[in-house]
């Protein structure tokens, strides 16, 4: 039985799981505070916060007087044949005792090699040596912060051959030997499933979403491989696509409302640009939230 971490998501998301956020853009401040509240929560990437101070967190504190936040990480290089950074793991730590999140996610993925660090998110390849090695780093963040882990499905383009189960089983897995949580980004699952050939609805149909804490939306580029075959890369550069919007439905449909944020990190457009997706994702989720309500009305 795996110690109950501590979770914000429990007394916020629990009673009102049909929240809508925004990645936070420092570019987005003064349409943020001067406009009607857009979002219900910001999310910021953990390591544009691991200084001590300046514009960054006084803008993060004034934005967490007000709202509640997400932290994502991106540097933990939870997959590497590594062990964890201590000094980014406690730079971590101090961070998210600074500001109470109520979610905390990282990638399934690695980006560091010996003493490299590199600039990617990169896959790791699914069978039991990777699992025992995730599995020991999830319980290592866990036991610093004090807090669940949500565990986020990566973006993919290739397949490892030395793979002896599907992503989804290496999830699951994950999720009973650690008590983490998981971050289900819709628009990855497009993007993986376009690149390597499988049915994305299937894909969703299979998840346990049961164990999903929050859901990311994201819109994607398009280019073709070598061979002329359509090819995605998960850019967080556009607007959500209308097939991920509707991924994004069916996938609701079966979990249930789940806090969902929107992530436009490159090609930032106004603030009033990006507060019309997270609208579409919030009635999306009242819809799904006022389903029940309907059926018994019928």
């Amino acid at each position: 039985m795996h110690e109950m971490y501590r979770s914000d998501a429990v007394t916020l998301a629990a009673f009102n799981p049909a929240l809508a956020g925004a990645g936070l853009k420092h570019e987005h401040a003064q349409a943020i505070f001067s406009g009607v509240r857009a979002a219900d929560f910001f999310e910021v990437h953990a390591e544009n916060y691991m200084g001590d101070g300046g514009p960054p967190h006084r803008l993060l504190a004034e934005i967490r007087a007000s709202y509640p936040v997400s932290i994502h990480g991106v540097g933990l290089s939870i997959g590497a044949a590594r062990p964890l950074d201590r000094a980014h793991l406690d730079r971590l730590k101090k961070l998210v005792d600074r500001y109470q999140p109520f979610l905390f996610s990282e990638h399934l993925a690695w980006s560091s090699h010996a003493e490299t660090f590199l600039n990617d998110l990169l896959p790791v390849p699914y069978n039991e040596e990777t699992l025992s090695r995730v599995c020991e780093h999830i319980d290592e963040v866990q036991d610093t912060l004090g807090m669940r882990m949500l565990l986020e499905n990566p973006s993919t383009y290739v397949a490892f051959a030395n793979a002896t189960m599907s992503e989804i089983e290496f999830l699951d897995q994950a999720v009973r030997r650690t008590g983490c949580g998981l971050l289900l980004d819709v628009n990855n699952v497009y993007v993986s499933a376009i690149n390597q050939g499988f049915e994305p609805s299937a894909y969703v149909e299979a998840f346990p979403v049961e164990n999903v804490g929050e859901m990311h939306l994201g819109g994607f580029a398009e280019d073709t491989d070598e061979e002329g075959a359509r090819l995605l890369i998960d850019d967080h550069g556009a607007a959500v696509a209308e097939t991920v919007w509707s991924l994004y439905r069916r996938t609701l449909a079966r979990s249930g409302p789940v806090p969902t944020l929107i992530e436009w990190d490159n090609n930032v457009p106004a603030f009033s640009v990006l507060a019309a997706e997270v609208a579409r994702a919030k009635s999306a989720l009242i819809t799904e939230a006022n389903r029940p309500l309907l059926r018994n009305a019928a």
